[in-house]
């Protein structure tokens, strides 16, 4: 499928080379007033509102990150020969064509890495920035920016900065059921600490009346958001701005839990190899951005244990939300999908009392509701498969996209977080 891709000035170019079999894409223009495929429309306003003016070159990498949600969403897998893999060409137009060319292959890189599928990216023609910044533009109080997602991981790790005296802008994608709790995290970590809401109201549904459910690209998007507003942060000695990526090891990971799970089948929002990616495209581009992400090393239990600030923790902690299907159960966590058992898990860790509310609670009832359920089963018969085979067998390759210095605390890591799912299990006495 091949998408021509271009902002809303450049969008009389898009059929420059003659294709009548591409989509058009027209990026930060209303749905009502585009010829084609959109999004970005609200994000151009939301950035003038918070008086910030990015770089240009941050804008372009949220152009490429916004055409890849576009494609990620329009192009359904089922359509392709194998069920799962596909073919995704685009044709972009951005401010700096010849910054951007040379580093194309790790762009790619990064996009199949995330997806599993073929990615062919040109970039054929500039385009201005379509942004103008409001006149009291100025450059913002913090010295580094933090996702915020409303999620557990991002809640630590926002405790633990403030903690430590960094002064974070929180960036967040906004996420229906999750708005309020991420600006009233923001509050509660620290008086005056900004929180800039993003969404890219990507509007793909007219071309298969349906979106592409796995969505692999969009941890992409949220980087691209935080760029945008690292590129606004000059500290004074010309060092890189930091970009905290909160995320426990063992999800950052994700270790296939059994065969079945290999490649995109699991997502790798903050997967070390694909920040690794992203922080060489950045570097090459002369994005003057530094990914981290303080918890590669450490259990999502870990991180409750050893979180600075735990009188706050304890206050926060069932506000925050994991779950997978956390809006498909009417904003409740399911309390069974892996993201849920990891939170319950950590918990038992942290031995303090869950009180979160879970639709789907005691895993131990033998039905496909609780027990069979197939993430449930997939725990199961990981902690089997390293019982019987031991772990390096169970681990298989997914230690290989470790950096080689990391390698061997990132297994034991896993080994750790494993455990943490087992006591779990065998607390609810699922068989």
């Amino acid at each position: 499928m091949k998408y021509i891709v271009r902002p809303a000035d450049a969008s009389s170019d898009a059929n420059r080379h003659g294709t009548t079999e591409a989509t058009r894409v027209e990026l930060y223009a209303p749905a009502g007033k585009a010829d084609g495929l959109t999004a970005g429309a609200s994000i151009l306003e939301k950035v003038r509102r918070a008086n910030l003016e990015p770089s240009d070159r941050a804008w372009d990498f949220l152009t490429i990150a916004l055409a890849a949600i576009v494609a990620d969403a329009a192009t359904l897998r089922r359509n392709s020969p194998d069920g799962w893999t596909r073919n995704i060409s685009l044709d972009l137009a951005v401010a700096e064509p010849e910054t951007w060319r040379p580093h194309i292959p790790l762009l790619t890189s990064a996009l199949k890495f995330l997806t599993t599928d073929i990615w062919n990216v040109e970039i054929t023609t500039s385009a201005t920035v379509p942004f103008k910044p409001s006149k009291s533009t100025a450059a913002p109080k913090a010295n580094c920016v933090a996702l915020l997602s409303g999620g557990l991981d991002s809640l630590v790790g926002g405790i633990d900065l403030v903690e430590s005296g960094k002064t974070p802008i929180f960036v967040s994608q906004t996420v229906r059921g999750d708005a309020a709790k991420q600006e009233g995290f923001a509050r509660r970590l620290g008086a005056g600490l900004s929180c800039i809401r993003l969404n890219h109201s990507a509007n793909t549904r007219g071309i298969a009346g349906t979106d592409e459910t796995s969505q692999r690209v969009r941890s992409l998007i949220f980087i691209a958001y935080a760029v945008l507003v690292a590129s606004t942060i000059k500290n004074p000695d010309g060092r890189a701005v930091d970009l905290y990526v909160n995320e426990n090891g063992f999800i950052s990971i994700n270790p296939p839990l059994t065969p079945m799970r290999v490649g995109s089948l699991s997502t790798r929002t903050a997967h070390p190899r694909f920040l690794n990616l992203v922080q060489q495209l950045l570097d090459g581009v002369g994005l003057n951005v530094r990914l981290i992400n303080p918890y590669r090393l450490r259990t999502k239990g870990q991180m409750l244990v050893e979180c600075r600030d735990q009188k706050l923790l304890e206050e926060l902690a069932d506000l925050s939300t994991s779950c997978g299907r956390f809006q498909r159960y009417n904003y409740r966590h399911c309390g069974r999908c892996l993201p849920c058992q990891v939170r319950r898990a950590a918990f038992l860790r942290w031995s303090h009392i869950d009180g979160t509310g879970y639709v789907f609670g005691d895993l131990g009832r033998n039905d496909e509701d609780h027990a069979a359920f197939d993430d449930v089963r997939a725990v199961a018969i990981a902690r089997l498969s390293v019982e019987e085979d031991g772990f390096a067998y169970w681990a298989g390759g997914c230690l290989s996209s470790v950096p080689a210095d990391e390698r061997d605390a990132a297994g034991i890591m896993i080994q750790e977080g494993l455990a943490e799912l087992g006591k779990l299990h065998d607390h609810y006495h699922v068989t």
